[in-house]
């Protein structure tokens, strides 16, 4: 039996190969894939390049995908209570494909509650991955944030830091996206069409802002220099704060009194033991130390969906089967205007 699964050719395009179904590992599981989604940030981009610079011609197709949702078939070694039949959703580069099956290690599979659907469970990857940028953010109930981009971890970042209490401002262009930030309940300015500082500034005053959230790739040294206008301003006239990148993006810090006192983080990835081989197969951190690992911030946004207090349907702008990536793929690399939320659906 072969399965079916999405990558990325030499040129860009994108479509369908077929190989041998994996053959499970120990602490593994098999999942019959019922939904995934595209990231339209990590992997379009990928795609972008490849579509102005080829590799060689003769390149291996690259597999990808890293956010899924299914049922569970077999299980081998401790799987710690997953069992065959078990709705869950799946995480990981290299486990949580593109493809009808696909077998995951058992610290990225979360189980799902009947409440949350295999479409809502396939933005767990990308939803960890704002929750990890919020938990870099420090942010406190009362404080004011700005959000720019309001793509898919742009969007859910917003959610999570209203409901840890904080006041959101959100920086986007595309109207979809405006619309569907307000939609979720997050206020939104263009800030190319209007003075993103005067109206930020309204938006915190009398305060400043005490946090910023970069969400987006490309150039930002523009919109940093913005933003540092925007943050709180000490006595001694340092500006103060935490400005956080959880996207691609790229800015310019000059030391000293230029940059004030402001804290400068760099986010990544979903969460303590992503990409550790041995944690992913189910070695466990010592929780009192690690207290936030990749599993746990999965299981806590699932319950959120659950709970209907993280809104993800919004984001949802198409569905296609998965036969269909390559159409879906353009759809986000050629019309970021048209789409955001893609899901590639699999029939069994």
């Amino acid at each position: 039996m072969k399965r079916k699964i999405g990558a990325i050719y030499y040129n860009g395009k994108v479509g369908i190969e077929e190989q041998e179904m994996p053959q499970l590992k120990d602490n593994q599981v098999l999942v019959e894939v019922h939904a995934s989604l595209i990231s339209p940030g990590t992997e379009m981009s990928l795609v972008r390049k490849l579509r102005e610079k080829p590799w060689p011609a003769d390149s291996v197709p690259m597999q990808f995908g890293y956010s899924n949702a299914g049922i569970i078939l077999e299980t081998k070694g401790d799987v710690k209570g997953l069992k065959p039949g078990m709705r869950v959703a799946c995480m990981g580069g290299g486990a949580a494909q593109h493809a009808d099956y696909a077998a995951v290690p058992v610290n990225l599979v979360v189980p799902l509650p009947d409440e949350v659907t295999f479409e809502q469970a396939t933005y767990l990857s990308l939803a960890a991955t704002s929750l990890q940028a919020v938990r870099r953010t420090d942010v406190k109930l009362g404080e004011y944030g700005a959000v720019l981009g309001q793509g898919i971890v742009g969007n859910l970042a917003a959610q999570l830091y209203q409901l840890s209490g904080a006041r959101v401002l959100a920086w986007e262009t595309l109207a979809l996206r405006a619309k569907i930030a307000a939609d979720c309940g997050i206020k939104s300015i263009d800030f190319v069409k209007n003075d993103p500082i005067e109206l930020t500034k309204a938006f915190a005053a009398p305060y400043g802002l005490d946090f910023a959230l970069f969400a987006f790739g490309g150039n930002a040294e523009t919109a940093f220099m913005n933003i540092k206008k925007c943050m709180k301003v000490s006595a001694d006239g340092h500006q103060m704060g935490n400005v956080v990148l959880v996207g691609g993006c790229r800015i310019a810090v000059d030391g000293g009194a230029a940059s004030g006192n402001l804290n400068i983080r760099v986010s990544s990835r979903t969460g303590a033991g992503y990409h550790d081989t041995a944690w992913e197969y189910g070695k466990d951190y010592p929780p009192a130390f690690v207290q936030f690992t990749t599993q746990r911030n999965g299981r806590e946004l699932i319950a959120l969906m659950a709970e209907k207090r993280l809104n993800v349907d919004a984001l949802t702008t198409h569905r296609l089967p998965l036969d269909q990536i390559g159409e879906a793929s353009d759809l986000l690399v050629d019309h970021p205007d048209q789409s955001l939320g893609v899901i590639l659906t699999m029939k069994h």
